[in-house]
C-alpha cells in the first residue's frame, strides 16, 4: 500500500504566522521566569494587536516586539502604546518583523521615524518526512540532554562559548543557569568531545513548532563539527516529541545558516529589524 502522500510546506502566511508566534511565545516563557528568578529586573510582557512585547532589562536581547503587523491590523494607537510599554522602562523600541506582516504598517514606522538597523534569516524544517538523512554526522562529538543538576555546566559552557562573539552578555548567560530551570518548555543540550563539554545549544517546543536557539561552541573546539552534533540531535530530539516544524533563525550568509541548510532547513523569509532611539521616561 503506498505511502500518503506529504503536501510541501510552503513559506506563506499560514507558515510565517505559526513561527511567528512559535518564537513569541518562546521567549514570553523566558520572560516568565526570568520575573519569577530574578524580580529585581522586573521582566514583563503585554499583548496588543496579536503581537508579544517583552521587557527583559533595557539591554537584554528579547528586550523587542514578535509578530508585529502578523496577526490583527496596528492601528497607531497601538504603536504608541507598545512604544510606551518600552520607554516607561528606558528602553529603546525594537520591532523585529516579518515581510508577510501588513503593508501598511511599514509606513506607519516610517512616519514615527524608524529605522532599519538588522536583517535575519527565520528558517524551518519539516519534521514530518523524518531526520534519519541528517542523524550521525558529529564525528567524535556526542550531544547529548542536559541532566538535573548540570544548569550550571550548560551555563558556563554557553558563556565561554560566547564568550568572543557576545562578550557583553557573559552576565546574562550566566544567568540562565537559574531561569532555565523555571521554563516549561525549553530543554538544554551540551556537546562533548571525550567527556568534555565543548558546546552548548538550547530548544523550545511550542504549538507543534521546534524553536532552535542559543548554539555555540567554545573557541578552540570549534570547527569539530559541535554545532552539526548538537542541530542533528536537537532534530531528533523535537520529531521524537511530535513537532512537525523545526525553525531557526541565523544572520545572512552565516556560519549557522549553512549549518542550517545542510541540515535540510530552508529559508522561509528574510526579518527586518526596526528600531527607535530611546526616549528617557517622563520624570
Amino acid at each position: 500500500m503506498a505511502e500518503p502522500r506529504i503536501e510541501m510546506i510552503v513559506a506563506d502566511l499560514d507558515l510565517a504566522r505559526r513561527l511567528e508566534r512559535a518564537e513569541g511565545l518562546a521567549n514570553a516563557e523566558f520572560v516568565d521566569a526570568r520575573a519569577a528568578v530574578l524580580p529585581e529586573i522586573e521582566s514583563t510582557w503585554i499583548e496588543v494587536a496579536g503581537a508579544l512585547a517583552m521587557f527583559d532589562g533595557a539591554d537584554s536581547p528579547c528586550t523587542q516586539t514578535f509578530g508585529l503587523g502578523m496577526f490583527q491590523s496596528v492601528a497607531e494607537s497601538q504603536l504608541l502604546e507598545v512604544e510606551e510599554f518600552f520607554r516607561s522602562r528606558g528602553a529603546a523600541v525594537h520591532h523585529e518583523m516579518c515581510p508577510l506582516a501588513e503593508s501598511p504598517l511599514v509606513e506607519l514606522l516610517n512616519v514615527h521615524g524608524y529605522e532599519p538597523f538588522e536583517f535575519s534569516n527565520a528558517m524551518f524544517r519539516d519534521l514530518r518526512t523524518g531526520t534519519d538523512s541528517v542523524k550521525n554526522a558529529g564525528g567524535d562529538v556526542v550531544a547529548r540532554l542536559t541532566e538535573a543538576g548540570e544548569g550550571g555546566l550548560w551555563a558556563r559552557t554557553a558563556a565561554e562559548g560566547w564568550s568572543d562573539v557576545a562578550p557583553d552578555f557573559r552576565e546574562f548567560i550566566l544567568s540562565l543557569e537559574q531561569v532555565n530551570a523555571h521554563r516549561r518548555g525549553t530543554y538544554c543540550f551540551l556537546a562533548e568531545i571525550d567527556g568534555v563539554p565543548v558546546g552548548a545549544a538550547a530548544l523550545g517546543i511550542f504549538e507543534g513548532v521546534a524553536v532552535f536557539a542559543g548554539a555555540c561552541t567554545i573557541p578552540e573546539w570549534r570547527k569539530r563539527g559541535a554545532q552539526r552534533a548538537l542541530l542533528e540531535y536537537r532534530l531528533q530530539f523535537a520529531a521524537e516529541r511530535g513537532c512537525d516544524l523545526a525553525m531557526i533563525v541565523a544572520a545572512p550568509g552565516s556560519a549557522s545558516q549553512r549549518n542550517a541548510e545542510r541540515a535540510g532547513f530552508r529559508i522561509a523569509y528574510t526579518r527586518t529589524k526596526w528600531r527607535l532611539p530611546t526616549v528617557p521616561p517622563a520624570s
